[in-house]
């Protein structure tokens, strides 16, 4: 095997996202729960014969170094053993679908199948819980891309427990602007002591409906055309939530025609409301998936 191609790197809603607590070393504790949806980055792997590792795509804002691609190629390349293909090296093509700065967990994703894709194609023979813990040390949401299931996550993200999710399509509101995650964490008011519950707590109810993001109204405060989104939304009457730390917001549904319909609506509106289109910049339909499309490859 010399090249791996089109690799999927899909991105991630989190339905609800509880802050908890907070640790002693500064870390938010949360509850959420993660799935993953059809919008994706496309990774493509080259062996090479050097030992570098080489990301040939240029990504604005991104230098190569700080590349979470990148970074996890190099970790995945020091832990491996000294006769496994990771010697050779690899370059790595990227065809960024994902919005960067929207808590849709793209350079996350990016690192999670990167690790999968260079476990096989270096034939590493690391385990799943192995390549978690790796993970980890790149980023909390990394362990969740290679646990591979929609799941219930604790902790700083990295307890995890598989929760499927009923099939649903969402319409992701993709803002004109990105959000940095530390900034919102660093809300003086962001709220940091909701009450913790069990998976059972949320048994039987509709898990889009569950909760809420903590983050926000951290979020919507910090930054003024996320609260306007949410505003011009529900005028068209439009329940939207934020994933992640923002920016993007998103809205279930049961099939895949109420999503487009309702794509349809907004994009209409927006075409006779030159403001909001100031505000949202690309409307997406995308269908949730329980499973990571490389789940069977570890």
């Amino acid at each position: 095997m010399k090249s791996l191609h089109d690799v999927a790197a899909p991105a991630k809603l989190n339905l609800f996202l509880h802050v908890t607590g907070r640790r002693a070393d500064g870390y938010h504790l949360l509850q959420t729960v993660f799935t993953f949806v059809d919008l994706a980055d496309r990774l493509h792997f080259t062996l090479r014969d050097d030992g570098r590792i080489v990301r040939s795509t240029d990504i604005p804002g991104v230098p190569h170094d700080q590349d979470l691609i990148v970074r996890a190629a190099r970790l995945l390349q020091q832990h491996a053993a000294p006769q496994s293909g990771a010697a050779a090296g690899v370059t790595i093509a990227v065809d960024k679908q994902i919005p960067a700065g929207g808590g849709l967990g793209g350079g996350s994703s990016d690192a999670a199948s990167t690790l999968i894709a260079l476990n096989r194609l270096w034939g590493c023979g690391f385990s799943r819980e192995t390549l978690q813990a790796l993970g980890l040390t790149l980023g909390a949401d990394v362990p969740v891309f290679v646990f591979g299931e929609s799941a219930f996550a604790q902790g700083v993200g990295e307890a995890l427990a598989a929760c499927p999710v009923p099939q649903a399509s969402y319409v992701v509101f993709v803002p004109a602007i990105s959000v940095a995650t530390a900034t919102v964490f660093a809300y003086p008011d962001l709220t940091r002591d909701t009450k913790s519950f069990i998976m059972h707590d949320f048994a039987g109810h509709d898990i889009h409906q569950f909760g809420r993001n903590d983050l926000q109204a951290a979020a919507c405060a910090l930054f003024k055309p996320l609260s306007l989104i949410v505003g011009w939304l529900e005028s068209l009457g439009i329940q939207a939530r934020m994933t992640g730390s923002g920016a993007c917001f998103f809205a279930s549904f049961d099939t895949a025609d109420q999503a487009q319909a309702c794509r349809q609506r907004v994009e209409s509106a927006l075409a006779s409301h030159p403001e909001a289109s100031q505000w949202i910049k690309q409307v997406v339909v995308c269908q949730g998936i329980n499973r990571h499309p490389l789940y069977n490859w570890i």
